[in-house]
């Protein structure tokens, strides 16, 4: 009997994804994977999630990346544990990976864990890392159409977020077609258009980053 390498690796990975899902909601804690191209603001949007809901919502963050610790500095600036994965070159995370850096967090003292995923709108979607929801960014350099161009990642987001919207007066955007392009793939997604760093359009995802919180906390074994 012949075993094709890609379900061996794709089914060892699934392993520890369900080790990771029972781990993570055995305590009512929310995690959640963070999907995007390069650049988009993921690291930005974790930053400034920590530090506006200080005290409201504890925080823990995962890190991937090909090089460096820049990303966990950073976070770690903003006032959450953060642990970093550098892939040494894999254009994605796994349920393996990510299984070791949950034991360097304290998981006792939070309610929900950011898995920020390395940068690209292609391989990170086809691993499951044992999240309860992905959150994939568009920002509006990046172009109106990458939805349609990347169904696969829109089509398992949970919440997409448009970021980076006070540059649409600079860089042609069409929220509509781009809208109507993630509504073909997944019509059940959120959508919500931000400016992380001027703050517009952050509360509505913060509303529903805590009623998500709230439904995986009722699920706890």
């Amino acid at each position: 009997m012949k075993i094709k390498l890609g379900e061996k690796i794709l089914g060892r990975n699934e392993q520890f994804a369900l080790q990771n899902r029972r781990l993570l909601r055995g305590r009512g804690i929310l995690c959640l994977n963070v999907i995007s191209s390069p650049g988009s603001g993921k690291t930005t949007l974790l930053a400034r999630t920590v530090e506006d809901l200080k005290g409201k919502l504890r925080c823990g963050v995962i890190e991937g990346d090909i090089k460096t610790d820049l990303d966990a500095v950073r976070i770690r600036a903003a006032g959450a544990p953060a642990v970093q994965i550098q892939t040494e070159g894999a254009c994605h995370l796994s349920a393996q990976q990510v299984s070791r850096a949950l034991s360097e967090l304290p998981l006792e003292s939070l309610d929900v864990v950011f898995i920020e995923n390395v940068g690209n709108l292609v391989c990170p979607s086809a691993f499951d890392l044992g999240e309860d929801a992905r959150a994939v960014l568009l920002s509006i350099p990046e172009g109106d159409d990458k939805p349609a161009k990347y169904p696969a990642t829109f089509a398992g987001a949970s919440v997409v977020l448009i970021n980076k919207i006070d540059l649409l007066e600079y860089i042609p955007f069409d929220i509509d077609r781009a809208l109507k392009d993630l509504r073909s793939v997944n019509p059940d997604a959120s959508a919500f258009q931000v400016s992380v760093v001027r703050g517009d359009g952050m509360q509505t995802w913060y509303d529903w980053l805590f009623a998500r919180r709230d439904s995986v906390a009722d699920l706890k074994i």
